[in-house]
């Protein structure tokens, strides 16, 4: 099990099983943030702990996700769809910035282009202590 905590302690994600690649956004959001993701499902792999506050992004009418962070601190630490997938499960996804970097070094980094495209990019090669160190 994986787990990631904000820098106060009072909130915290685990993740179960093998995080598999991370996905480095390039979007109005995540670029800001600086957030590296790692995906499943609310109630499956995914688990939040502590009282987290939220934000959906302003100027749009129906948002398809929202922002999961901690009140005290205001790190991010997660991202949970709005909508029910046609399966009835709630996408989500946890911020491996969070988690000890010597846990998450070599998971490798897909690149998505959320500002243009919303497509995958080509992969680079790069793992996430590329990006840390």
């Amino acid at each position: 099990m994986l787990r990631g905590s904000c820098h106060c302690g009072k909130t915290s994600w685990t993740l179960e099983g093998d995080p598999g690649s991370v996905t480095a956004c390039n979007c109005t959001l995540c670029r800001r943030y600086g957030v590296l993701w790692a995906y499943d499902y609310e109630g499956e792999r995914i688990a939040l702990a502590g009282e987290t506050a939220s934000y959906t992004r302003s100027g749009r009418d129906n948002p398809s996700l929202e922002i999961l962070f901690c009140p005290s601190c205001a790190c991010v630490l997660s991202w949970r769809g709005l909508r029910l997938q046609k399966d009835g499960r709630r996408r989500m996804a946890v911020n491996i910035r969070l988690a000890p970097p010597d846990l998450v070094a070599d998971l490798p980094i897909d690149h998505f282009d959320g500002l243009n495209t919303f497509e995958d990019l080509a992969s680079d090669g790069r793992c996430v202590r590329d990006l840390w160190f």
